[in-house]
């Protein structure tokens, strides 16, 4: 594949996985990586001095939403929150055309999460200024795609690995999750994928997404059986149950604790290499725990390695699309009251 970009970045709006070619993922990791000593406090740059992000977070959210603020704020610029439906003008009735046009008219860049699903691109019409997806309801999550992905790369490198014929079991609510949605995506850019899909019947994956990773000629194994298939995999890409998206409670609760990986069964089933992911939050209460807390000694636990990566690569789609990732090392200083510990 051609290693020239297919999309221009500049004021784009970064909205869905569909966006992307393998060249386009190339370049923004290849951006990631030149924001890792930013990130990692070994330089600082102002390069968005002045800037302003609109966080618009209109869904419960702890990590996505200090991340991008994270993210905006080392490179130098402000941030603006609103936080919580109940909190903003569209409880009152106000539109999201109308609730654009305004926002936009404070922030250079607008992060954005909705519960419903194609609302951040109904926003994203309107506004005056480029908007990243955030999450919308059951729909797509590309930010967390792309910080995953990048993640995936790193483990397999320091191994010899590569993406092309990589080994990967999703496992949980595959139906409603949204980053393994957004992943499933994503890895259609690349070669020779096997994919494990491991969810009670009624949360499989959409069947429009595994027909597309079959068309791409993927691999793709559905299963209800959790050991069988981690056990010969490079990556185990655990979820919760989405108790959010469903109807009830009692509904959700019928699924929750149903593929629990602890340092037992990951010893029993899984390659001594095999790296383990989630998005988070990681549900650990008695009766989930899908991921349990005795596994926070494995050196395969890449789960805080992945939410570190998250700011490198929202660093790099804020200097893609605002156009200044060749003015970030003109601006570098370097840090002396910081020693760095945080990242060894």
């Amino acid at each position: 594949m051609s290693g020239v970009c297919s999309m221009d970045f500049i004021g784009s709006h970064i909205l869905s996985i569909d966006q992307f070619e393998r060249a386009d993922i190339d370049h923004i990791f290849s951006v990631a990586r030149m924001m890792e000593p930013y990130a990692h406090r070994h330089q600082v740059t102002k390069v968005l001095d002045g800037a302003i992000l609109g966080n618009m977070f209109f869904e419960p959210s702890t990590r996505t939403r200090v991340s991008f603020g994270c993210a905006f704020n080392l490179l130098g610029g402000e941030v603006r929150e609103t936080t919580g439906f109940e909190n903003s003008a569209l409880a009152k009735g106000e539109s999201l055309y109308d609730t654009a046009r305004v926002l936009s008219g404070y922030s250079d860049v607008i992060a954005m999460r909705h519960p419903a699903s194609g609302s951040v691109a109904e926003f994203a019409s309107a506004s005056r200024v480029p908007v990243i997806n955030g999450g919308d309801g059951a729909n797509e999550h590309p930010t967390q795609a792309l910080l995953d992905l990048y993640t995936i790369e790193k483990e397999l490198k320091s191994s010899g690995r590569s993406l092309d014929g990589l080994r990967i079991g999703m496992i949980g609510d595959l139906k409603h999750g949204r980053t393994v949605h957004s992943l499933a995506k994503l890895l259609c850019c690349y070669k020779n994928i096997n994919l494990q899909l491991v969810s009670p019947d009624a949360l499989q994956m959409p069947g429009e997404l595994v027909e597309l990773l079959r068309s791409t000629g993927h691999q793709v194994t559905i299963s209800d059986n959790l050991a069988s298939s981690i056990a010969h995999v490079d990556i185990v890409y655990s979820t919760r149950i989405q108790e959010e998206r469903f109807v009830s409670q009692q509904e959700a609760d019928l699924y929750r604790g149903k593929f629990r990986l602890n340092q037992s069964v990951y010893t029993k089933h899984c390659e001594p290499n095999t790296v383990i992911m989630h998005p988070l939050p990681r549900d650990s209460r008695t009766e989930a725990n899908e991921l349990d807390s005795d596994l926070n000694e494995n050196p395969n636990l890449a789960i805080f390695r992945q939410t570190d990566n998250g700011v490198v690569l929202r660093m790099a789609l804020f200097a893609l699309v605002l156009d200044v990732v060749n003015l970030v090392d003109k601006s570098a200083k370097p840090v002396n009251w910081y020693t760095g510990s945080r990242f060894q």
